[in-house]
């Protein structure tokens, strides 16, 4: 059986900030922007060259989690303390660079670490990411 993963999940704190970030100041194309008839907005987007992998900018609220689940996750969202995952880059500086003109909020310059050169940025949602540009190969 061959499988792949067509669609994450990111929780964000507002659709409407995620929107701004991802797709005006990251350049993410929008896939998916409608109101669903119990009234949640399903906003999925595209990271530049991947079109096939969908991230849904999700407000944790029901019917997606019970209420005290959402609760939990809006005060990990409220302190900027999700971890989104890490972002691959060929070379962090330009990229951190680019980003921080875009006004991305970085809380860690690149650095290098025995993994590759990293920096970690905020997206403004309540998530908080590593940019990472590994090694060359040898």
């Amino acid at each position: 059986m061959t499988a792949t993963i067509s669609h994450i999940n990111l929780f964000v704190r507002d659709q409407k900030k995620a929107y701004e970030v991802y797709v005006n100041k990251l350049g993410f194309k929008v896939n998916t922007d409608i109101i669903m008839d119990n009234g949640m907005r399903w906003l999925t987007v595209t990271p530049p060259g991947y079109p096939d992998i969908e991230i849904l900018l999700a407000e944790p609220r029901t019917p997606m989690m019970q209420p005290d689940f959402a609760s939990h996750v809006k005060a990990v969202l409220d302190a900027d303390g999700m971890p989104g995952g890490v972002w691959k880059t060929d070379d962090c500086e330009k990229a951190y660079e680019e980003m921080k003109r875009k006004g991305i909020e970085f809380i860690k310059k690149p650095t290098k670490e025995f993994y590759g050169t990293e920096a970690l940025f905020r997206d403004g949602c309540g998530n908080w990411f590593s940019l990472t540009e590994r090694p060359a190969k040898e």
